[in-house]
């Protein structure tokens, strides 16, 4: 079958992946305990990862003797099950049962069940974004039960996630002013039309994500992956605006990656001599931990989808304030702690991050916060403030 072809190659088909992650020890360890006993788990699982994490990414499903399924493993309707064959995935994450209804997977409300949230609000973002805005003002007009549902021809006042990331394009014969456009088919990889994994620290192209995890996608490159999107922009959107739009989005991977990822990530790293070894059990751990998973993810995601708020004041704001008052408080802490611990290994691992630490602060990005913006740019700020008043100041 095409589509499970197809998904069994794709990251959603992976989900379960996440249960040896970081993610998961939080839940597991740091949120949870033992305290669910099962059959298939004596010695007992965390209630925490049984009922959110497992629910979206999916678990090992346990056959008990008789045939009986384990209860810490099912129900269960993870996008990236292990089924007890050893297949990877589940149709009805998306399809649920009875119905297995196309229309609802082409819902935006289906994908936020686990495309929500303070690390990859999706949902929320495509609410905000101006293709959400029209779905709920048109959606009753959008034909989402048509068997064939090609963008263009049999809707085409608003797009969902589904049209973006999975659903077919119509080919477009050449004109005077246009060159040809093949169509798209119908895809359950929704990876091939993605320029960019916002998931870790630092963004990456698809192809290294999916060659990590073994993927025979990995020899579809990013650049081939942003057509095949573009392709679905085109068929509402002039090309200068698509090309217009990857420019901005590419922009703002690049200032939080230039600014806060790389140098949050080496100081990070840096600091850990000075830390406790059990991480999560120091204010720094949590501080970077939410910088990107959290907030970084969020701007990224938000200039992916053209969700504003969700851009700033969820994203960049909110990963400004937690490195400003929070990381680099805590990295001087540490510095200053293992300076007068007595130490020496501690004390030669501060000088190391002390000296990083003042070079990435009185680098351009961040100079301002030591009260050294350069004085062009502080005169340049100061007249636009002028001439902003006078414009519009009573």
């Amino acid at each position: 079958m095409k589509e499970g072809k197809e998904f069994a190659v794709s990251h959603h088909s992976k989900g379960a992946r996440i249960l040896g992650s970081l993610d998961n020890t939080l839940a597991e360890v740091v949120e949870g305990n033992r305290g669910m006993v099962t059959p298939a788990f004596p010695k007992g699982v965390s209630a925490a990862a049984v009922s959110g994490c497992w629910q979206c990414h999916g678990a090992e499903v346990k056959v008990l003797p008789g045939g009986k399924l384990d209860p810490a493993t099912w129900p269960n309707t993870g996008i990236g099950r292990i089924n007890p064959d050893g297949s990877e995935g589940s149709c009805s994450a998306c399809h649920s049962r009875h119905s297995f209804s196309a229309a609802q997977a082409r819902h935006p409300d289906n994908c936020g069940k686990c495309h929500m949230g303070p690390d990859h609000p999706q949902k929320e973002i495509y609410y905000e974004s101006k293709h959400g805005i029209a779905f709920l003002a048109f959606h009753e007009k959008l034909n989402m039960d048509s068997p064939k549902w090609v963008v263009g021809e049999d809707y085409h006042l608003a797009p969902t996630c589904a049209t973006c990331h999975m659903s077919a394009t119509p080919s477009r014969p050449a004109t005077q002013t246009r060159a040809a456009r093949p169509g798209l088919p119908v895809t359950h990889d929704i990876g091939l039309r993605i320029s960019w994994n916002n998931r870790p620290e630092i963004s990456v192209r698809p192809e290294a994500s999916d060659k990590k995890l073994g993927l025979p996608t990995a020899d579809v490159n990013w650049e081939t992956r942003r057509n095949n999107m573009k392709n679905v922009c085109a068929n509402c959107h002039q090309q200068p605006w698509v090309d217009n739009f990857y420019t901005q989005y590419d922009a703002l991977l690049d200032q939080y990656h230039a600014k806060f990822a790389v140098p949050g990530k080496e100081l990070y790293e840096l600091a850990k001599p000075l830390l406790k070894p059990v991480q999560f059990s120091n204010r720094l751990d949590w501080a970077w931990y939410e910088l990107w998973h959290h907030e970084g993810r969020r701007a990224r995601h938000g200039a992916s989808m053209m969700g504003p708020d969700y851009t700033h004041w969820h994203g960049t704001y909110e990963v400004s304030k937690r490195f400003y008052t929070e990381m680099v408080p805590e990295l001087e802490h540490a510095i200053e702690k293992a300076k007068g611990s007595g130490d020496a290994k501690k004390a030669a691992a501060a000088e190391v991050l002390e000296k990083r630490l003042a070079e990435v602060l009185n680098s351009p990005n961040h100079r301002w916060y030591l009260n050294k913006m350069d004085p062009e740019e502080r005169e340049d700020r100061k007249l636009r403030q002028e001439e902003f008043k006078k414009r519009y100041g009573k």
